[in-house]
């Protein structure tokens, strides 16, 4: 296949909003050992790369400096040493940056196929959110059958494809959504029980479906002073999983709770989790969640597609929270 030696791609002018990314010509990815080249089809939009836009979460040293952690498309090239891929395959992947492009470099080990029944534009949707939910609900967090688990933002792409997975595996789900409109959508997925934050308090609404019980394990990408309200929600050996903070991090919280009922508050970054629990996770989803998307049972959300010049109004849109779903970009 052709390639060339240059490629359009999203550059950042500066840190700062939407409006300071802008389409360049750059340089087509030279592969390291272990990596395929993908000419990308579709790339997803995830809330970090507002965060590296805006400057708030620099791309680690070694990774490419344009923004994008997710692509789908076909292999175009590979490292001498990669066996697992051909020339023209198709497949998504979980990259350590550089989505935003017409070409990406990925560790061949981060890739998985497109699940059967899925376009590329909908697998362009399932590696940074399957990665990120598996690895803070299941691994980190020990979510098992019979278990109660609520999730803040369920109409977000991880609130989403963590109703769906949760539900899959037996547990009882409980969401946050902030419309009427979200919480018939949290419904309609699976959700037993959506709480309106906006017109609920979600700390007595949990007390009211528990029982005063409380819930096993809660997934968290709000912060500030979501952290002592989800502490109080917890029942005995609960599990708190913190993934984001967009209430912010720095909060005052009287944490006697942990001890009185034995809680575990614990969370992760994916991009900076070491290469090999990459690789696992990766392993993880081929076993346990790609057999549940190709059966229908979990399904991504599109809520909108932009080109990828428009990477501005895709941004926009994420920082509005007025999506249901996941956001992509198409790039060819």
């Amino acid at each position: 296949m052709s390639i060339g030696t240059t490629m359009r791609c999203i550059a950042v002018r500066e840190p700062g909003p939407p409006e300071v990314m802008h389409v360049i010509e750059g340089p087509v990815p030279e592969l390291r050992a272990g990596e395929v080249l993908i000419r990308v089809a579709w790339a997803g939009v995830n809330r970090p790369d507002c965060a590296q836009r805006a400057g708030t979460y620099p791309p680690p040293a070694d990774a490419s400096p344009i923004i994008g952690l997710e692509v789908s498309g076909r292999v175009v090239a590979r490292a001498p040493d990669v066996r697992q891929w051909s020339i023209g395959d198709q497949l998504c992947a979980l990259t350590p940056g550089g989505g935003y492009a017409e070409y990406c470099a990925a560790p061949a080990a981060w890739c998985l196929p497109i699940p059967k029944g899925l376009s590329l534009e909908q697998a362009a949707a399932l590696p940074e959110t399957c990665f990120t939910v598996w690895n803070n609900v299941f691994d980190r967090g020990r979510l098992a059958a019979g278990e109660m688990f609520l999730v803040h933002g369920g109409t977000s792409g991880i609130g989403i494809i963590a109703i769906q997975l949760a539900k899959a595996k037996g547990a009882t789900v409980l969401t946050t959504a902030g419309s009427a409109a979200k919480i018939a959508f949290c419904r309609e997925i699976g959700t037993d029980y959506a709480i309106d934050y906006r017109t609920q308090n979600f700390e007595a609404e949990v007390a009211r479906i528990t029982d005063n019980r409380g819930v096993d394990i809660i997934l968290d990408m709000v912060g500030g002073d979501y952290v002592p309200r989800n502490l109080k929600c917890l029942a005995l050996e609960g599990r708190l999983v913190v993934i984001a903070f967009l209430k912010g991090s720095i909060i005052e919280c009287d944490w006697r709770s942990i001890m009185m009922k034995r809680l575990t508050v614990t969370g992760s970054t994916l991009r900076a989790s070491p290469f090999q629990r990459k690789v696992e996770l990766a392993n993880a989803l081929r076993t346990e969640v790609w057999p549940l998307i190709e059966q229908g049972i979990v399904k991504p959300v599109l809520h909108a597609s932009f080109a990828l010049a428009d990477a501005p109004k895709a941004h926009a849109l994420m920082e509005s929270s007025q999506h249901i779903g996941k956001i992509v970009l198409r790039v060819r």
